[in-house]
């Protein structure tokens, strides 16, 4: 089921000023380096690259491909443009999490170190267990709930564990009933049930519908053009990666978070919140930390003019490739879109376009 398409022409305000690869710091190669990372096969299936910099547009590309909507709704050979929609996926995620923020700061939401079960009382036999009742609003932003959950698999096998939730005829008791495993904040597991119970609260306590919300608060607010929202059967939106909008759009979303959710002077996310959501709060591996609805990571680069220094980056990520990466020392956001859904490797592109393509080539 597709949600209500809403907005006006992404292509029509887009508002940032382009300039050139050398104004930017980058070499005139990167078009160059991107054409052989296709041309040895380092990345495929690419729908889209955007590079933006200092809050101008650097770079620029669309390519030509199979695409799959969410719900396996087979698009066919798309020719991408400025203003195609693309699934976010997962990415998804990490809008909801910024809109989580925004309710929060309207007092419509409870804050992180609330409990959680006292929000869904239709489930008061659940609150009754006594390792559940200690679940707080930070378990579930920062995924960290304790119980078993698998997404390890193809979204296309139903023991995948959103897609059973997807499936199950009341969603939100599926997530809140599933096996508990370990004790709520030890361990970061990968949850998209924790978004939807956040979508859920985002609803209730705003009475709009969470993509309603997302274009009164947000999506407007940035000059956001047409968005959709994918809705299941029943009408339910799908929190945890039912988005689309347009790369240049997605590219805003990175823009407000590095400038500390300020657009135009007006402050559209409260600062604090994205200070917190794209802090590594929870572990996952090695350099890999996740925020709220946000992965962070630390990473070591040297360039010609850049000594070698140690720095961070958060990215939302979503499957086949949907990545908006922003890199707050080098005043950076990448985004790639591509059609790699459900392949193992389906994160190597956007990957390599950042090791490849986009950080060779800075100055």
């Amino acid at each position: 089921m597709i949600g209500q398409m809403i907005g006006e022409s992404s292509a029509a305000g887009f508002e940032w000023q382009p300039t050139s690869l050398r104004e930017a710091g980058f070499s005139n190669d990167l078009d160059a380096r991107l054409d052989k990372a296709i041309a040895d096969k380092r990345v495929w299936n690419l729908h889209s690259v955007i590079v933006v910099r200092n809050g101008r547009l650097v770079f620029e590309r669309y390519f030509e491909g199979e695409d799959t909507a969410r719900g396996s709704r087979p698009i066919g050979v798309v020719s991408f443009k400025p203003d195609s929609l693309h699934d976010l996926r997962s990415a998804s995620k990490s809008v909801v999490g910024l809109l989580y923020g925004i309710a929060l700061a309207a007092g419509k939401v409870p804050a992180p170190e609330d409990q959680l079960l006292p929000s869904f009382p239709e489930y008061a036999d659940l609150a009754a267990d006594p390792v559940r009742s200690r679940w707080t609003l930070h378990h579930v932003l920062s995924m960290t709930m304790g119980t078993e959950w698998n997404e390890a698999m193809p979204y296309t096998n139903p023991a995948n564990s959103e897609t059973a939730m997807d499936m199950a005829p009341d969603r939100y008791r599926y997530i809140l009933d599933r096996p508990m495993i370990m004790e709520p904040g030890n361990r970061w597991v990968y949850n998209g049930g924790a978004t939807a119970l956040l979508g859920r609260l985002i609803a209730r306590g705003t009475g709009k519908s969470l993509h309603e919300y997302g274009r009164e608060v947000l999506f407007d607010p940035l000059g956001i053009g047409p968005t959709d929202w994918y809705a299941d059967n029943g009408g339910e939106l799908i929190a945890a990666s039912g988005l689309r909008m347009t790369p240049r759009d997605f590219a805003r979303i990175g823009e407000l978070t590095l400038r500390g959710g300020v657009w135009k002077g007006r402050s559209v996310v409260p600062a604090e919140w994205i200070a917190r959501s794209t802090s590594p709060l929870v572990h996952i591996a090695e350099e890999r930390h996740y925020g709220y609805q946000w992965y962070n990571l630390d990473f070591t680069m040297e360039t010609p003019t850049i000594s070698r220094s140690n720095q961070r980056l958060w990215n939302a990520a979503g499957n086949g490739g949907q990545r908006l990466t922003v890199f707050p020392g080098l005043d950076l956001v990448v985004v790639t879109t591509a059609g790699n859904y459900n392949a193992k490797d389906n994160n190597l592109p956007p990957l390599r376009i950042i090791t490849d393509v986009v950080m060779p080539s800075l100055l």
